[in-house]
């Protein structure tokens, strides 16, 4: 199964930036199918990134947060080279994760 996230981070001198998009419904329980039931909610809740092992952003969400939702931020201390992990958690128990290089 390919992965639900796209990530691209960059070093430029002390500062990385990250840039990522997540590929995920994100509904939040309040929406009406074509029949007119509502759409059980389905939404990230904790997405997490770390570098080298050190945890550098966490963000908690709830079902607010926009479908496929697109995440930029800096963080001081990444190198080239270095791995940026990324995960995410749902509130059905799904998840998924992937390591890039930071360029």
């Amino acid at each position: 199964m390919p992965s639900t996230i796209r990530v691209r981070a960059v070093a430029h001198g002390e500062s990385t930036e990250v840039q990522s998009l997540i590929q995920h419904p994100m509904d939040s329980g309040f929406v009406k199918d074509k029949e007119g039931k509502l759409i059980p909610p389905h939404y990230i809740e904790v997405v997490s990134f770390e570098c080298n092992g050190k945890t550098v952003f966490t963000a908690f969400w709830g079902p607010a947060v926009s479908k496929d939702p697109y995440l930029k931020f800096s963080f001081k201390g990444g190198r080239k080279g270095d791995e940026l992990k990324i995960s995410w958690t749902d509130n059905e128990g799904k998840s998924d994760s992937i390591a890039a290089k930071i360029l």
